[in-house]
């Protein structure tokens, strides 16, 4: 009897006889002669539509543990889809509009990304250093914005409401991430990044952003002192805005940055001084029993992370700040153990799900975006 062998089963099976490699051992290892560039050979993937085509399976894409295999295509590679920003962050699908919205953070712009035509404009050109975005489950797109160091929603026709500039009259520092529920309850972050000249504006004063109140806010502002506040007072704390107006802190104690609620809205994952907590959604507005998810190393390298998100299964996808090799993102099942990483040639600040099928890793890697298809979809919305 013949066999009748497809590309499709030829590769999966060698990749499946392929030895995996992560962390140090990649690194050390010489690659063979024959192998394809990855983003730590010598020279270097070269990236864009000018570029080579990388052969599969992408090199970049690293399996540590086989269940890692289930989540990915094989038949796919990591492509730059635009790139020449200053921080890009906080990207959202809008799943109306098919297309995705992210943010310039430093260049004070929102752009999109088409699904259709791939092209990037200009969506926001003063989006007063907005960050994280979120479209709820109405459709609305809502943003943290540094500058006046608050949180937007706009509305269907057009109008812009402000969802939280302050807790009990005490101004917000700079709201970062959101995650919506579908009680209608947004919940965020407050960090201090928006204190900074190229996020927002430094405190007026010294400040933990303007040590010895050497840098003066007052030029080039868009507003300090007319509708946004001039100096931080709060501590940095996550909250939860009802849809009565009310604002809850539901965790305070250290500097939190991205979140995201689990497939079944019992679980709230966030950046927790420097680790990935997790904690127990009680009622509508408090979370309890907070610990350590996962400190973020991997084989000795924090792989530091900020706006996450949770797909269908539950595993928690996380971009990574390091250095070259585990610069990208780490993937991490429910129970906190490491499945995977994508290698880029960035670091990578954030990422959602996108696409019609909520089967696109879209990440912002500081200069660049970049996309990769995978086998399993995200946990909306997006």
């Amino acid at each position: 009897m013949t066999d009748h062998l497809s590309r499709r089963t030829m590769l999966a099976g060698a990749a499946a006889l392929a030895p995996t490699l992560s962390g140090a051992a990649a690194l050390a290892q010489t690659p063979p002669r024959y192998s394809q560039p990855s983003v730590i050979s010598n020279p270097p993937r070269q990236w864009g539509p000018e570029a080579p085509p990388v052969m599969f399976p992408d090199p970049d894409i690293i399996t540590v543990d086989p269940a890692f295999g289930d989540l990915n295509v094989g038949l796919t590679a990591i492509h730059r889809v635009a790139t020449g920003f200053q921080w890009a962050e906080g990207p959202a699908w809008c799943e109306q509009g098919n297309f995705a919205v992210f943010s310039d953070v430093k260049g004070s712009v929102q752009y999109r990304y088409i699904w259709e035509t791939g092209q990037v404009t200009p969506y926001r050109k003063e989006s007063f250093n907005s960050n994280g975005n979120a479209f709820d489950f109405q459709g609305r797109q809502i943003s943290c914005q540094d500058d006046p160091r608050r949180v937007v929603r706009y509305e269907h026709d057009g109008s812009m409401t402000i969802i939280a500039d302050n807790y009990q009259g005490k101004a917000l520092n700079s709201p970062n991430d959101i995650a919506v529920h579908p009680d209608g309850g947004i919940w965020f972050t407050d960090p201090l990044y928006g204190g900074q000249l190229s996020e927002g504006h430094p405190d007026l004063g010294a400040g933990p952003f303007n040590p010895g109140g050497l840098r003066d806010p007052r030029p080039g502002n868009t507003g300090v002192g007319i509708f946004g506040p001039t100096k931080q007072v709060l501590p940095t704390q996550i909250y939860r805005w009802d849809p009565s107006g009310r604002l809850d802190v539901v965790a305070t104690g250290k500097v939190p940055n991205g979140l995201a609620f689990s497939p079944d809205w019992k679980l709230l994952y966030f950046l927790w001084g420097g680790e990935i907590a997790v904690a127990d959604v009680v009622g509508n507005n408090k979370l309890s029993n907070i610990r350590t998810f996962t400190d973020c190393v991997v084989d000795g390298v924090r792989c530091g992370s900020d706006g996450m998100r949770v797909d269908r299964a539950g595993n928690v996808w996380s971009p990574s700040n390091a250095p070259l090799g585990y610069s990208g993102v780490t993937v991490w099942n429910p129970h906190g153990k490491l499945l995977g990483r994508i290698r880029l040639p960035e670091v990578c600040a954030n990422l959602t799900f996108a696409g019609p099928k909520r089967d696109w890793l879209f990440m912002t890697a500081s200069q660049s975006i970049y996309l990769l298809r995978l086998n399993i979809q995200g946990a909306g919305p997006f």
